[in-house]
C-alpha cells in the first residue's frame, strides 16, 4: 500500500502490473483492496491498475465535512495527475460509478473510456425522491453504528443470495473497518448529486455493467445509463447483486478486460 499527499489529504493506494492505466473507484462502502482485490491481481498481467482508497475510506484521510462529489473528482484528477498516469481508463462501482461521471464532467479529456459498474448518475439522478431521503437517512442512522452493527445494516444489500459466504465475509471485515465521517460525506454527495446533463455528452466507450439481482442499483438504472451514454454497451450480469466485482469475479474481468483490449491503442 502507498500513499501520496493531494491537496494536502493523504491518499492510500495500491499499484501493480505494466501497461495502460486503469483506475479503479470503490463505492461508499469498502476500500479499493476489498472491492477490488481480485481485478488487481487479475488484470495487472495486462495493464497498470491502480485502486484508490478514497478520501474518507480504508487508509486515506477523512476529508472535510462539506466535501461533495466535485470535490472527490477534483481529488481524482490530482491525484492521476500525482501519479503520472496520464489519460488512464477509469473503472467505478457504484458511488465510483458517479464519481467517474462527475470526473469525466469536469475534466472531460482525462479518461480514455469509462467503466460503470452498478453504477448511478448519483442517486437524485438516478433515483425517485423519496427512495433517496430514505437511503440517506438510513445512512446517516448507519454511520452512527459500532462497526458489526454498521456493517449487519448494509450487507443485505450489497449481494445476492447466492454469492459465497467466504467472500461476504471478507467484504464485512473491510466495511467493518469504515469511516464515520468519511461514510458520511460519501452518502451525502451521493444524495445530492444528479449527474443526467453530462450523459449525453459522453463521447468516450462507456461500458455498463449491472448486476440482474443488484437491490441498490437495480437494471432499470442501469438501461437509463444506457439510453442517455450514447456511446455506451450495456453487460447484464445474471444472478449478480450490487458489488459484482466481489461477488463474480471472473465474469467482472472477463468482460472488463475485452472492454480494455478492444479500445488500448
Amino acid at each position: 500500500m502507498d500513499q501520496v499527499d493531494v491537496g494536502g489529504l493523504r491518499i492510500a493506494y495500491e499499484r501493480a502490473g505494466h501497461g495502460p492505466p486503469l483506475v479503479l473507484l470503490h463505492g461508499f462502502v469498502g476500500d479499493g483492496r476489498s472491492t477490488f482485490g481480485r481485478q488487481i491481481d487479475d488484470l495487472s498481467d495486462e495493464f497498470t491498475v491502480v485502486a484508490w482508497d478514497g478520501p474518507g475510506a480504508g487508509r486515506s484521510a477523512d476529508p472535510p465535512a462539506s466535501f461533495r462529489l466535485p470535490d472527490y473528482a477534483d481529488c481524482l484528477a490530482r491525484f492521476v495527475a500525482a501519479l503520472g498516469l496520464g489519460r488512464p481508463h477509469v473503472a467505478g462501482l457504484s458511488f465510483g460509478g458517479a464519481l467517474a461521471l462527475e470526473l469525466y464532467r469536469r475534466y472531460p479529456t482525462t479518461s480514455t473510456t469509462l467503466i460503470l459498474a452498478s453504477a448511478y448518475a448519483g442517486w437524485a439522478g438516478s433515483l425517485p425522491a423519496d427512495v433517496v431521503r430514505e437511503r440517506l437517512a438510513l445512512s446517516l442512522r448507519s454511520s452512527e453504528l459500532a462497526p458489526a452493527q454498521f456493517a449487519a445494516a448494509l450487507l443485505p444489500t450489497m449481494f445476492s443470495p447466492s454469492t459465497p459466504a467466504q467472500r461476504v465475509a471478507e467484504f464485512a471485515a473491510s466495511v467493518s473497518q469504515f469511516h464515520p465521517a468519511g461514510f458520511r460525506a460519501m452518502a451525502l454527495a451521493s444524495a445530492q448529486a444528479d449527474l443526467r446533463d453530462v450523459l449525453p455528452r459522453i463521447d468516450v466507450p462507456t461500458l455498463l455493467l449491472s448486476g440482474a439481482e443488484d437491490a441498490r442499483a437495480p437494471l432499470p438504472v442501469a438501461e437509463a445509463l444506457h439510453a442517455a451514454i450514447p456511446t455506451s454497451s450495456l453487460v447484464v450480469l445474471t444472478g449478480v447483486g450490487h458489488v459484482s466485482s466481489v461477488e463474480a469475479p471472473e465474469r467482472f474481468n472477463q468482460e472488463v478486460r475485452h472492454f480494455l483490449q478492444d479500445h488500448t491503442r
